[in-house]
C-alpha cells in the first residue's frame, strides 16, 4: 500500500494511464471537478451498480426498481425543502473572484488560497447548490426546473405508483440508480465531490414502530455489502450523526466511512428519515400518500423510510484505493490493483508466448471463446511476457492465459493468478468455465 501522502496522485496517474478516469473537456483545459469514466471505468462503475441491483433487487422479492426521469416538477423541490434550504454561505475574493465557503478554515485566516491575497474577502452570501435550467422555449419563472441534487425524490413522488402496480405490502423497498447533480463550491480529492455524480439509493417503507428495527437491519445488510466487494474491514467504520450533524428530515443517520488517503469519510448512509417526505408530499400535492393496510382497512398511515444512500463514484473511489498495493516481486517492482474479480473491468488477459508457431492463432481462438461466452478479455501480444503481466496487473485484471509451445501439444494453456502469482494448466476446452468459477 503506497503511503497516504501520494497514494491519490498515484491514483490520478493510474486512472489515466489504464483508462478508468479522465478530466472531462481535457483538450479545452478541462471543466471544474467533472470527470468521464473511460473504457476500463465504465466497466468497473457498471460492475459495482450490478452487484448493487442483484443484492437489492434481484435477491429480494420486497425491493422494486424504478428510473425516475432527472427533470422533475419544480414543487418536488420546494416539498422536499431543497428550494428554501440547500444553500450555502459563501464568501468571494475580491482580487481573483473564486467563492469559498464561509466555514473554510482559509476564509478564518483571511487569505485566499489560491491567490494568497490577505483581508479581500466580501461578507457572505448565500448561493444555492442546485442547477437551475428552464423547460421550454420560454425563459420565465413559470417554466424554471433544476436538475436532481438527489435520486430519492423520484422514488418518493413514485410511492403510490409503483406499491398498486407491483402488488407489494409493507414493508417493501423501492431501489433507483441515476445521475444527480449539485453546484458544488469546495469540489475535490478527485471523484470524491464532484458537480455531476450518480447515486445507487433504496427506499424502504415501513410501518412507525418498527422504524429503529429496520434501520439496525439496512446497517447491517450495508455493511455487509460492502465488505463482499473485498474491502478490508479496518478501513471501515460506522459515525452516527450526532444532533447537529443531523438533516431536516433525519431521526437518526449513520455513515459508512472509509480510511481514505485524506482522513475517514462518508460513502454511504443509511437514514431513518420518518414520515417526513412522504408527508410533505402530500401536503404540496394534495395526494394522499397514505398505506392502507389490506387485511384491515381501518389501519392507515404515513410510511416512515429507511434510506440506504451510496455514492457510485465514491464506492468506485473506495474500491481503488483499497486495491491498489505496491510490491516487489523477485527484485522487481509491480503495482497491482487487486480487484475483486467480480469487480474487475477485464476478467482474462490472453498472451500468446512468441508471435510465430501458430501461437497467435490459438491465442486468438481461446481469445473469441472468452468474449462470446461474455467473459471480457484482453489480447495482448506487444513486448516481453513479463511486461505483458506488469500492465494487466496494474489495469486490475484477475487471470492472465498464455499459449506457449505445450498448448500446440496438449491445447492446455498457463493460467496465472493475479494475487498469488500462482500458475497453472488448465485445458482450453476448461478456460470459460475455469474463469467464470473463480469470478465469484
Amino acid at each position: 500500500m503506497a503511503d497516504g501522502s501520494d497514494l491519490m496522485d498515484k491514483l490520478v496517474s493510474l486512472c489515466k494511464r489504464r483508462g478508468y478516469v479522465f478530466q472531462s473537456s481535457e483538450i479545452y483545459g478541462g471543466a471544474g471537478s467533472v470527470w468521464d469514466y473511460g473504457p476500463l471505468g465504465v466497466e468497473l462503475k457498471n460492475n459495482i451498480k450490478a452487484a448493487w441491483w442483484r443484492a437489492l433487487v434481484h435477491e429480494r422479492e420486497d425491493i422494486e426498481g424504478i428510473d425516475a426521469a432527472i427533470l422533475m416538477h419544480a414543487r418536488v423541490w420546494e416539498a422536499s425543502g431543497h428550494v428554501a434550504g440547500f444553500v450555502d454561505p459563501l464568501v468571494e475574493c475580491r482580487v481573483c473572484h473564486r467563492r469559498f465557503r464561509a466555514d473554510a478554515p482559509e476564509v478564518a485566516k483571511q487569505v485566499c488560497p489560491v491567490c494568497g491575497s490577505k483581508d479581500s474577502f466580501t461578507e457572505p452570501r448565500l448561493f444555492n447548490l442546485m442547477f437551475k435550467t428552464f423547460m421550454g422555449p420560454v425563459e420565465d419563472e413559470a417554466s424554471v426546473v433544476y436538475l436532481r441534487p438527489e435520486t430519492a425524490q423520484g422514488i418518493y413522488v413514485n410511492f403510490q405508483n409503483v406499491l398498486s402496480s407491483s402488488r407489494q405490502r409493507i414493508p417493501f423497498g423501492i431501489a433507483q440508480i441515476g445521475k444527480a447533480f449539485r453546484n458544488e463550491i469546495t469540489p475535490g480529492n478527485f471523484i470524491f465531490r464532484t458537480r455531476e455524480f450518480e447515486q445507487m439509493e433504496m427506499q424502504f417503507f415501513v410501518e412507525p414502530g418498527t422504524d429503529e428495527q429496520w434501520l439496525e437491519h439496512w446497517k447491517a445488510e450495508r455493511m455487509q455489502w460492502v465488505q463482499s466487494l473485498g474491502i478490508q474491514p479496518a478501513r471501515l467504520r460506522f459515525h452516527e450523526h450526532e444532533s447537529g450533524e443531523l438533516a431536516h428530515y433525519a431521526k437518526r443517520a449513520f455513515d459508512i466511512q472509509y480510511e481514505f488517503p485524506f482522513g475517514w469519510q462518508e460513502f454511504e448512509g443509511i437514514h431513518n428519515r420518518t414520515d417526513f417526505d412522504l408527508k410533505r408530499h402530500q401536503d404540496y400535492s394534495g395526494k394522499k400518500l397514505e398505506y392502507v393496510d389490506p387485511v384491515n382497512r381501518d389501519k392507515r398511515y404515513i410510511p416512515y423510510i429507511i434510506e440506504t444512500s451510496a455514492g457510485v463514484d465514491r464506492t468506485l473511489l473506495v474500491v481503488l484505493a483499497d486495491a491498489y498495493r505496491e510490491e516487489v516481486i523477485e527484485g522487481e517492482p509491480r503495482v497491482v490493483l487487486a480487484l475483486h474479480p467480480r469487480l474487475a473491468p477485464i476478467k482474462a488477459a490472453v498472451f500468446p508466448l512468441v508471435n510465430k508457431d501458430g501461437m497467435p492463432e490459438v491465442a486468438g481462438r481461446v481469445h473469441q471463446l472468452l468474449r462470446h461466452a461474455a467473459v471480457p478479455s484482453f489480447y495482448d501480444d506487444s513486448g516481453s511476457i513479463g511486461r505483458r503481466y506488469r500492465r494487466q496487473d496494474e489495469a486490475g485484471t484477475p487471470f492472465a492465459l498464455t499459449i506457449d509451445g505445450q498448448t500446440l501439444q496438449d491445447e492446455t494453456v498457463t493460467v496465472r493468478e493475479r494475487d498469488s502469482l500462482r500458475q497453472e494448466r488448465v485445458g482450453i476446452g476448461r478456460v470459460v468455465d475455469y474463469v467464470r468459477g473463480r469470478i465469484g
